[in-house]
Order: C-alpha cells, then structure tokens, then sequence
C-alpha cells in the first residue's frame, strides 16, 4: 500500500467476534473507499480491556498506519477501545457503537477523545451499556452522537449503522470510485 493508504480498524464488543455481523458490514463498506485497508482486529484471546488496548495498538504499529491516515471503529468495548486509543493518538476518526464508555469497572472509561472526525451511535433501550452517560461524555465533549430506538447490538438498526458510516467516512475525506 501507498503512503496515501487510510487504514480503518474495527473493533469488536466483548462477547463477540472479528467476524460479527456489524464488523463485517463496516468493513465491507470501508472497502467501497479508495486506497483504504481495512482490518478486523481479533481480540477474542483477552476479554481484559488493557490487553485489548495493546492489541489494537500493535494492529496499527504492524500494518504501519500513521494516526493522520487512521479511522479507528468500534462496537461496545471495542468503542472503548477506539476512543482510548483516539486519547493516547490522535487519529483521523473514530466511529463508535455503543461504545462502553463512562463505565466505572473500565480503566480510564471516560476517555477524551481526539479525532478530527467523531460520530458516536447509541440505542435508547441500551440495558449493557447506558445511554445517558455516554451522551453526557459526548456533551462535555462536543461529540455528535446519534440516538436511535434499539438494544444494545444496533441490530435492528444495521442498515442505518451502514449509512451513516459511509458518510462518516466521506466526512473524512475519503471517496468512491
């Protein structure tokens, strides 16, 4: 890959897997983008929330990603994850899920986020991961967040979850061929 290469890692929730549903739509979505490599990151060896971290982090070391070229997506944890990482690096974006955000069994749960672009997708009726705190984090952070009628997984929502995603990414400079 080029220099001009935008590396997007997504990140999966706690109970789940590189290959769910929600990673792989985004992914495939992601690749509809020119010069963008996608990558699922595997974290499904740790269910700690510092092992996962470190694994996202040595994702992006190991495909050579540079933060300005980075786009960092996730669904519940591994929205916690993307936001943690935003926090130590700057990226480009981060897109997150109900991400597990101002959760206090989570080290360092109500990360600053530091993105150029943000987009942060909660389901009202969210029994995991509450919906209110994670809009008052966005709140005190100026964070867009979109609030839609669903669980926890955004399952019935995954059509929308799409949409917005591709306008996230040409948000953030990407195109179509």
């Amino acid at each position: 890959m080029t220099d001009a290469t935008t590396h997007i890692f997504l990140s999966h929730g706690l109970e789940s897997g590189p290959g769910s549903t929600k990673i792989q739509a985004m992914k495939a979505e992601a690749e509809t983008f020119l010069n963008v490599q996608a990558h699922a990151v595997d974290h499904r060896s740790s269910k700690d929330p510092a092992t996962r971290l470190a694994q996202m982090r040595d994702a992006m070391t190991h495909a050579g990603a540079r933060p300005e070229k980075t786009i960092l997506a996730g669904s519940s944890m591994g929205g916690w994850v993307c936001a943690q990482t935003s926090s130590e690096t700057p990226v480009l974006g981060c897109f997150l899920l109900a991400p597990a955000l101002a959760l206090p069994r989570y080290p360092q749960s109500s990360p600053v986020i530091r993105a150029t672009q943000v987009q942060i997708i909660h389901g009202w009726h969210d029994d995991v991961v509450p919906a209110m705190p994670v809009i008052t984090l966005a709140r005190e952070q100026s964070l867009p967040v979109l609030a839609l009628a669903d669980g926890h997984r955004l399952e019935s929502s995954l059509d929308r979850v799409i949409e917005e995603f591709r306008a996230f990414l040409t948000r953030a400079g990407l195109t179509r061929p």
